[in-house]
């Protein structure tokens, strides 16, 4: 029988046990009819599961309440190694150790008879069906297999080390690598040099000593910068090369024709891009509504390459674009998520060309919003490529050859279009974290020239709010036709993540509410509230890494950071397989022709597609962000020390993250090398404190650093610290005991009533919590983590 308290309500125990029970299911709906509650119970339902949540022992998801750090019920997962009992354990592949501690361990439930594709081993990676389980002893969950991702790789990328009396060792890139060195027997080196950056084979392993490998390919120097890219391809298995049967499915396409489209080839539509893009999916064109019902309202039209016409369903094409789930952005290549025939060639909206696309033809009013929209299949003919800075050239009163007979019947609209999108866009109001990124520019040898931050101009706001219309009225057409859908989600921030903030900003006497409902304004008001002030760019990393990081669903909760109830990707099917899945649904849905989204597809299964799609855009990003560190280390490996000034960018036990204000990078300045005494971690107030002389070092801190060690395969940089010039002025803390930011005049590590030399970094054994975290928090606590919305 249910527990119930003397009200015949249910006891606080028993709501948590069901939710315990049911992981990943539960909503107020659901408890309410478990417990037999009926509509006047809601409210003191929720003030229970508010209290809960507020003490920590459950964690609110929108309209779902889970155990706090609960698995979803499906989720992606590597396979570590196997139990005393011979069981495969997993751990998902997806977790913070930092805000989380240790991951989950789950123990994988084999059938007897498993299905094909759903029997793996140790270093697959996989998608399971997840459920917790009552024992004590052993893993908290078990798993059940749906599909092998990825089966382990015999080969291994790593430095080939030549040996005087012949052959060499395999110093693995990857520090997480199951295998150490390899002995490479002269015969098996490939004529491999020592520095090259070789993927070897294992031939031989042994219980003692060095296991063998033979060289399979070399791919080149790793002095070399070309090569860099190549060492994050292989370490997170990015598929580089199309199967055969995918190729000849490119290579065998056609250009799209006027059967079964519409005429668009006479609308002025045109791209704005980079101006080193390769491909050019999206296309736009803008006029006044000659509705005189919607007088200064626009009528603004979004083409988008027509790829679902090319990639078919179940086609090799389509196999190997869900493999990769997306392309990958490096700063000397691109890895396509489709062959350079379609990407690049079939579904590029080149200029002057006829080429099939889906477009939405959008009516906005005078204040903004979407009052209608219609989706077309068409054959459209781009007018002209432009750059952004081309583009924003010409409306600023300085245009070109090219943008000279196209700025008043098209750029100017489109323009027009842009200022009356941004009236509802200012009044949504959505998450405004405008925070600068930089670009590596190379040489023509692959080197590095420099780092830039480009200007954000309106041309790129007018870009990115017409895509951000036309997500929205994909989602909406979707929702309003009831065909499955996979959205782009973007949960608002966890409770403890709200709660470290209020503390954070209270240390600044800024004031943050806690309570009621959180919306992307709260976020805003405290950013308007600092805008010139010292301390913003610091409150805005802050603000930054509150947030939860975006993803797909097959379930809609909203996107939070844009502060819109649906979304979903349809503007990039290039480059995103999400984008092709919506673009799928909408052919079905307006029955287009040829590309529908199969009838097999359900809410179940794009549940695994989207966690699939969601892992490897994080695998992405964790590449490109790892091969700009060792572009850097590499361009930086020749200035060893040198001086530079940067801003702490992250605080850890470890020891202090900076960036460089010159590139951008990012290094370590270990705990041990601040001074003679011991450093207390303040995770509130993202600080390091002296526990001696109370000298503060704190997250956004302006630095000057020498760079003492770079190690360019691994994209690290070590720094030892020279002075601090924090643009904060010393203040008291509001806590117990004084705590005031350090005098900068002198020298850190100094304690204010003594003078004494820059402490030199010590190379003997950290004292006991100094450093001891040094490997497992490295990267973890410095930047932005890549939140892509």
């Amino acid at each position: 029988m249910k527990r119930k308290n003397d009200r015949g309500f249910p006891d606080r125990q028993a709501i948590v046990a069901f939710i315990k029970a049911n992981p990943g299911k539960v909503g107020t709906r659901e408890i309410a009819r478990e417990f037999g509650l009926k509509n006047a119970d809601r409210v003191e339902l929720k003030r229970i599961l508010r209290e809960l949540a507020d003490d920590g022992t459950i964690k609110k998801k929108r309209h779902k309440v889970s155990e706090p750090d609960a698995l979803p019920p499906t989720l992606v997962a590597d396979i570590t190694g196997r139990d005393a009992d011979g069981e495969l354990i997993a751990s998902p592949t997806e977790w913070d150790e930092v805000e989380s501690g240790e991951p989950p361990k789950i123990r994988i439930q084999m059938p007897r008879r498993p299905k094909p594709g759903t029997v793996a081993g140790v270093r697959d990676r996989v998608l399971l069906r997840v459920e917790r389980t009552d024992d004590t002893e052993g893993p908290a969950y078990r798993g059940h297999i749906i599909k092998v991702f990825d089966k382990a790789k015999s080969r291994i990328l790593g430095v080939f080390r030549s040996l005087p009396e012949g052959g060499g060792r395999l110093v693995p890139v990857d520090k997480k690598a199951a295998d150490r060195e390899l002995n490479i027997a002269p015969a098996d080196t490939h004529g491999a040099q020592d520095g090259d950056l070789v993927s070897v084979d294992i031939v031989r392993t042994r219980s003692f000593g060095l296991a063998s490998g033979r060289v399979k390919e070399k791919l080149g120097s790793v002095k070399s910068e070309k090569a860099i890219s190549l060492i994050a391809i292989y370490a997170h298995d990015i598929p580089l090369q199309f199967s055969p049967a995918a190729e000849r499915e490119a290579e065998a396409a056609e250009p799209a024709n006027l059967k079964g489209r519409e005429d668009w080839r006479d609308v002025p539509l045109l791209t704005i891009d980079p101006p080193d893009a390769k491909d050019h999916d999206d296309a736009v064109h803008a006029e006044a509504d000659p509705d005189p019902n919607n007088k200064g309202g626009f009528i603004v039209n979004v083409a988008i390459a027509d790829v679902s016409f090319y990639v078919q369903p179940g086609s090799a094409l389509d196999r190997d674009a869900l493999d990769r789930g997306n392309s990958v952005y490096f700063p000397d290549r691109v890895v396509p998520m489709l062959p350079e025939r379609i990407s690049n060639d079939l579904c590029s909206l080149v200029p002057g060309e006829p080429r099939g696309a889906l477009a939405v033809r959008m009516v906005l009013g005078p204040d903004g919003r979407k009052r209608s929209h219609s989706f077309h299949r068409i054959l459209m003919r781009s007018a002209a490529k432009l750059s952004y800075a081309q583009a924003q050239a010409a409306i600023d009163g300085r245009p070109d050859d090219t943008t000279g007979p196209l700025l008043d019947p098209i750029l100017r609209p489109l323009y027009a279009a842009y200022a009356c999108a941004k009236r509802a866009r200012d009044e949504r109001d959505p998450l405004n974290l405008d925070l600068p990124e930089r670009k590596i520019l190379l040489k023509s040898d692959g080197t590095v020239d420099r780092v830039v931050v480009p200007e954000r101009l309106d041309a790129h706001k007018l870009i990115e709010e017409f895509m951000i219309l036309a997500n929205v009225a994909a989602a909406e057409m979707l929702e309003k036709k009831s065909l499955p859908l996979i959205y782009r989600v973007h949960d608002e921030p966890t409770l403890e993540k709200v709660h470290a903030l209020a503390e954070f900003l209270e240390t600044l006497d800024v004031p943050f509410a806690k309570s009621g409902a959180l919306r992307p304004t709260t976020f805003n008001r405290v950013l308007a509230q600092l805008e010139g002030h010292d301390y913003y760019p610091l409150v805005s990393e802050v603000v930054l890494r509150a947030q939860a990081q975006a993803e797909y669903s097959s379930e809609n909760y909203g996107h939070f950071g844009l502060n819109l109830r649906r979304y979903a990707h349809f503007t990039s099917p290039i480059r995103r397989y999400a984008d092709l899945v919506v673009h799928r649904a909408l052919v079905r849905a307006l029955g287009l022709g040829e590309g529908a989204l199969p009838d097999s597809e359900t809410p179940e299964t794009l549940s695994e597609v989207a966690a699939h799609i969601s892992v490897t855009e994080r695998r992405a990003m964790k590449a490109e962000r790892e091969t700009v560190d060792r572009l850097i280390a590499h361009h930086l490996a020749d200035r060893i020390g040198a001086s530079f000034q940067g801003r702490v960018s992250g605080v850890t036990r470890a020891g202090l993250f900076v960036k460089l204000a010159e590139t951008g990078a990012d290094g370590l300045i270990p705990i041990r090398s601040l001074g003679t005494e011991y450093f207390n971690y303040d995770e509130s107030r993202h600080a390091l404190v002296g526990t001696r002389s109370r000298t503060m070092y704190q997250l956004g801190d302006v630095v000057d650093v020498r760079l003492i060690e770079a190690a360019p395969i691994a994209g690290a940089l070590r720094f030892e610290l020279l002075s601090s010039s924090s643009e904060t002025a010393p203040r008291e803390r509001r806590s117990s005991g004084p705590q005031r930011r350090p005098s900068f005049k002198a020298h850190p590590g100094r304690s204010p009533d003594r003078k004494r030399k820059p402490p030199k970094p010590k190379s003997g054994k950290p004292k006991k919590g100094q450093g001891k975290n040094k490997g497992k928090n490295k990267g973890k606590g410095g930047g932005k983590k890549g939140k892509a919305w």
